[in-house]
């Protein structure tokens, strides 16, 4: 079997229960390892990450879930670790500490026979999406566009990693709980075959390259949504409210599981 999931945003502020909300991804982690070949993690896996130059002892609190990914590892399972908007940070510590592979761009690849395209979702839009848009949801699309491009340059990136991870992180994860609890407040649900950007942005794809999956993770919303006899659009959900995952055989069939 290989597994999909995305979306757990462990450590976040405006959670619950952090440790058993960790304990209930670990214990669903370590029940796909029974029979995994694969796992992919489809990004903000965790709500905040930034590996320091000054050491990592601040992600102690996610021993459980590291370990449990070593675990997995160790035991020749493949994970796959894409970052998203949340856990864009890693710089090698992730990958050694746990094994994953750590994948920083879309990826597009072949499991059981079947073509798939794997991203995160954030910033996948057609490349006219904005002008379809009145002024005001433009001016929103752009922001976010310079924040995205911001958050991934190099040279920011170093001058964050200066920055005791005390100072750090408590300005992380107060951005992310400010952004968690605007999304309790105002969920966006699906938009609609013609509005999703994800949902576009596979159709524009699909133009000039074939895929049978696109999964994606970011939306927090539930889609599985046939574009043709043979494409079908993957959004995954998340690991803290929906808890659902995608699930593929080896025949090549894809299933949602909560």
């Amino acid at each position: 079997m290989v597994y999909f999931l995305s979306d757990a945003h462990l450590g976040s502020r405006a959670i619950d229960n952090g440790a058993e909300h960790q304990q209930k991804v670990v214990d669903l982690l370590n029940q796909m390892g029974k029979d995994a070949t694969a796992i992919y993690l489809l990004g903000d896996i965790f709500d905040f990450w930034y590996e320091y130059v000054w050491g990592q002892k601040d992600k102690q609190q996610f021993e459980p879930v590291l370990t449990c990914l070593r675990g997995l590892t160790d035991k020749g399972i493949q994970v796959h670790y894409f970052i998203g908007n949340h856990d864009i940070w890693t710089f090698g510590w992730l990958a050694k500490k746990t094994g994953v592979i750590v994948h920083k761009e879309p990826m597009n690849t072949e499991i059981f026979g079947k073509k798939c395209f794997l991203a995160h979702g954030d910033g996948l839009v057609p490349t006219d999406y904005a002008d379809r848009l009145d002024a005001r949801m433009q001016k929103r699309i752009r922001s976010f566009q310079r924040l995205r491009a911001f958050f991934h340059n190099p040279i920011p990136q170093f001058i964050f990693r200066l920055m005791p991870p005390c100072l750090g992180n408590a300005i992380g994860y107060e951005w992310a709980r400010r952004s968690r609890l605007k999304e309790f407040a105002h969920p966006c649900p699906y938009k609609g075959e013609d509005k999703e950007e994800l949902v576009l942005f596979a159709k524009e794809m699909e133009q000039d390259t074939h895929y049978d999956y696109y999964i994606f993770g970011h939306r927090h919303i539930e889609l599985d949504l046939i574009l043709a006899r043979n494409t079908r659009v993957i959004i995954l959900g998340d690991m803290f409210k929906l808890w659902t995952y995608a699930q593929m055989s080896p025949d090549g069939s894809l299933e949602f599981r909560v």
